[in-house]
């Protein structure tokens, strides 16, 4: 976990995974890196909003895979769930929910999970439940909201979540955290 800046009230916190995501965001801003992974995302989230003043807002910014052929740019997640949480036997078995699906507003569905997405097996399976998969947003999500922060998570394709992501990862990542800080001038 690695925070820089001051988080304050007026002004969000940006979350992002990994410093070569945040490379070419603003030194002044408050960004706070994580970690990849859910556990890894939601315990430095937690960490950092317990022992700060809240901010305005937590904004999860970071790369995703695409599940659907064609899908490029930056999007605002209108829903985030978790692919890796059998959500709906673990309800059957328990007659609880758990890890329930989060709303957020308009926009595609992002599928969050502790695995790297880089077979087109597992992308064709999730393409039927999301349009973008990530690592992180859901407990970058789960965990604000459980603070009473607003939250937003953008996501930039950077693959698409088939054979040959990792390596395409890789290469795209610089230029879509050069993207991913036009996007936070542009509407911060």
């Amino acid at each position: 976990m690695d925070l820089r800046g001051t988080v304050s009230p007026d002004r969000p916190l940006l979350v992002l995974a990994l410093a070569e995501e945040a490379a070419h965001l603003d030194a002044r801003l408050p960004v706070l890196l994580t970690g990849m992974g859910k556990v890894n995302a939601a315990a430095a989230v937690a960490a950092t909003l317990a022992r700060t003043p809240l901010p305005a807002a937590v904004i999860n910014l970071g790369t995703a895979g695409a599940l659907h052929p064609g899908w490029a740019g930056t999007h605002e997640v209108g829903s985030v769930l978790q692919h890796d949480l059998d959500t709906d036997f673990l309800r059957r078995l328990t007659g609880q929910s758990v890890g329930a699906p989060l709303a957020l507003g308009d926009g595609p569905v992002l599928a969050t999970g502790d695995q790297f997405i880089a077979d087109d097996t597992a992308r064709a399976a999730l393409a039927t439940r999301a349009h973008l998969v990530d690592m992180e947003g859901y407990a970058v999500a789960s965990t604000a909201q459980r603070f009473g922060v607003p939250v937003r998570l953008i996501k930039q394709v950077s693959d698409e979540a088939g054979d040959g992501a990792a390596r395409t990862w890789q290469e795209s990542v610089d230029h879509c955290a050069r993207l991913l800080a036009d996007w936070v001038r542009d509407h911060l």
